[in-house]
């Protein structure tokens, strides 16, 4: 059982202060968020799995009232937009167009196009995608969808496509699948190269292993929470391939804008030129978002994603009446969308040249974090707090992605890790015991940015110090009371619970869903492969094998050199240790974990020529990965 504690008086002082800082008498976004409600969510929106671990509830935040004023355990911001991202149920937004909200983390969009319906970003998981289509045939004609479009290449946006739409139907030519350029590698390289990882550190990012209340879990910032199924994807069958382009959908003129290396690798906005409705998918949001998300993600480009909002105010910013998006309730009205757009325009903006300005005097990336401020004018604006995103985060991968993770500092260049640097500060500091009595100083006046600092020392450098452990909880509980972003609440809370309780294990479904490892190419697949070989065991070791896929008549070569697994495609070679021949489903199977690569040769399934040793022996070089892996110990 997790012992929370209440706020301190120093964490009540600083959330109080929230109050006189923001302009929390405008009403417009609660009058937005309830505006075209036709039906709340089937039993509230909670989807059960097979093991009774909910797979979604979007009931989760029903303990946060409309009228109530925030908790002293909550940013008073933060559950301003916890009030506001509960709001769950089928919308109108306008004519023809809908939306179902508070299902999943993203909304699913609908337009009731000249037969049929036009759907977009079908949620995480194929169960909340059913839910949330069954809920508006409860309200709407019952009519087949003829489209989908995904609007990015993140998993909320794609995964649950099949719970709304046949494969088969897709195949047989009677619904388009419509993204822009590159979305297929970039949703299946991102969820497979560095999943594990991904998904344990997104635990974190969205408070996921914390209980909903005021002193666990209160959103994530852009929804409620993600669900917990096992994502689907459907390849595309029309690319968007430049902007301008345009698409006649079941008789809706759709008019698209790439936007890639903003929020997604492949992102689009578009416009429907008959409803006058906009969105730039999840560029522009009710929340700052991030150019660097905390679960892990390349880098993105702040100046190239002010630079689409630009473009898009530039070529639709005189005819869109609405803007929808695909997360949070809508903006209705020119001047509110054109309002919106340019905000987020110049937030990105301000980011991306301050951050730069900055380090052109040699300011550090922790640095400009602390320096970097937006302007009142953008500071007070809602729709730029730091729910999900925050500016100091934003600012340090920015600096980043220009300059790298070095800050030019020699004593940075190549410092100790973390546990040998841990003992050597305890040490330096007096020893565990006086690194706590420093820990709990700070802690009691309130300093708890250096009590956690120290106080992991004494964690890393002992984790059995059940001391040290509880006042870092304590420590870090406080500073997610005080978190503005949902994304630092749950990454501060969920350390302190893990601190508490250990590090759980709970079954969940890996990132190589069985959709998204056939969605894989071969030379994707093998750069999988190839990360995950064991590199200091597999030096020395030269092998190579020459691989035949019977079903697409595809062939290629795996050469095992030096510690790492190169690949050719299109060809074999002579002289290979073994020729292995299969079919591309059989190695599906494999990765996926239905069966394993020996146990097919064995029962001939997979064929291996002269020898299957050469095979096993690369086999046995890959490495697994467990998901439960620690993160706030060492």
């Amino acid at each position: 059982m997790c012992r929370h504690k209440d706020a301190t008086e120093f964490t009540k002082k600083i959330n109080e202060a929230v109050l006189g800082e923001l302009p929390f008498d405008y009403t417009k976004d609660f009058e937005d968020a309830a505006r075209g409600f036709v039906a709340p969510l089937t039993n509230g929106g909670r989807i059960d799995g097979p093991k009774g671990f909910p797979i979604y509830d979007g009931a989760a935040l029903d303990f946060v009232g409309d009228d109530e004023p925030a908790p002293p355990t909550v940013n008073p911001s933060l559950w301003r937009n916890a009030q506001l991202i509960k709001k769950g149920g089928l919308f109108k937004v306008v004519d023809r167009l809908y939306q179902v909200r508070g299902q999943d983390l993203s909304n699913l969009t609908i337009i009731e196009g000249d037969t049929g319906l036009i759907l977009m970003d079908p949620l995480v998981s194929p169960e909340t995608a059913r839910a949330a289509l069954d809920l508006y045939f409860e309200h709407r004609p019952r009519k087949e969808v003829v489209a989908m479009i995904h609007s990015h290449s993140h998993i909320d946006h794609y995964g649950g496509v099949k719970g709304v739409i046949d494969e088969a139907d897709v195949k047989a030519g009677k619904v388009r699948v419509i993204a822009p350029v590159g979305f297929l590698e970039a949703a299946v390289s991102e969820n497979v190269m560095a999943g594990t990882a991904m998904s344990r550190r997104a635990m974190y990012h969205t408070g996921v292993l914390l209980k909903p209340g005021p002193t666990g879990h209160v959103g994530v910032g852009l929804g409620i929470s993600a669900s917990m199924g096992a994502a689907t994807i459907i390849p595309p069958t029309e690319e968007i391939t430049e902007t301008g382009q345009k698409l006649e959908i079941d008789g809706l003129t759709f008019e698209f804008l790439l936007a890639p290396d903003t929020e997604a690798p492949a992102e689009m906005h578009w416009f429907v030129e008959e409803l006058a409705a906009l969105t730039a998918a999840e560029n522009c949001c009710h929340t700052l978002h991030n150019t660097y998300t905390l679960r892990g993600a390349p880098t993105r480009d702040p100046q190239a994603w002010s630079q689409y909002l630009n473009d898009t105010i530039d070529r639709w910013g005189d005819r869109a009446e609405v803007m929808y998006g695909m997360h949070h309730w809508p903006v209705w009205g020119k001047d509110d969308v054109l309002r919106t757009l340019r905000n987020g325009r110049d937030a990105y903006r301000y980011i991306n040249d301050q951050t730069l300005r900055l380090a052109n005097h040699g300011y550090t990336p922790v640095e400009i974090g602390e320096m970097v401020e937006f302007p009142p004018e953008l500071a007070k604006e809602w729709s730029l707090r730091g729910y999900y995103g925050t500016v100091n985060h934003n600012v340090k991968a920015t600096y980043v992605k220009y300059l790298g993770w070095f800050d030019g500092n020699p004593a940075n260049l190549h410092k100790l890790p973390p546990e040998e640097a841990a003992r050597r500060y305890v040490e330096v500091m007096g020893g565990a015991e006086a690194a706590i009595a420093a820990g709990r100083k700070a802690f009691d006046e309130g300093e708890y940015r250096w009590a956690a600092e120290v106080l992991n020392h004494v964690v890393f450098a002992d984790p059995s110090n059940e001391e040290a452990r509880e006042l870092q909880a304590d420590t870090m509980e406080q500073m997610g009371y005080q978190s503005e972003s949902g994304s630092w609440r749950g990454h501060y809370l969920t350390g302190a619970q893990e601190l508490r309780q250990g590090t759980p294990s709970i079954p969940i479904p890996g990132t190589a869903t069985p959709d998204t490892v056939r969605g894989m190419s071969l030379a994707l697949l093998f750069n999988y492969f190839a990360m995950r070989i064991k590199g200091p065991e597999a030096a020395g070791k030269r092998i190579t094998l020459n691989l035949v896929f019977t079903d697409s008549g595809e062939k290629a070569v795996l050469e095992l050199r030096s510690g790492t697994l190169n690949h050719s495609l299109g060809r074999n070679v002579e002289g290979a240790d073994a020729t292995v021949t299969l079919a591309r489903k059989d190695l599906d199977a494999v990765i996926i974990g239905e069966t394993s690569l020996l146990e097919e040769a064995e029962k001939g399934v997979i064929k291996v020529e002269p020898d299957v040793a050469p095979l096993a022996e690369v086999v046995g070089l890959l490495d697994s990965f467990d998901i439960w892996f620690n993160v706030i110990e060492p």
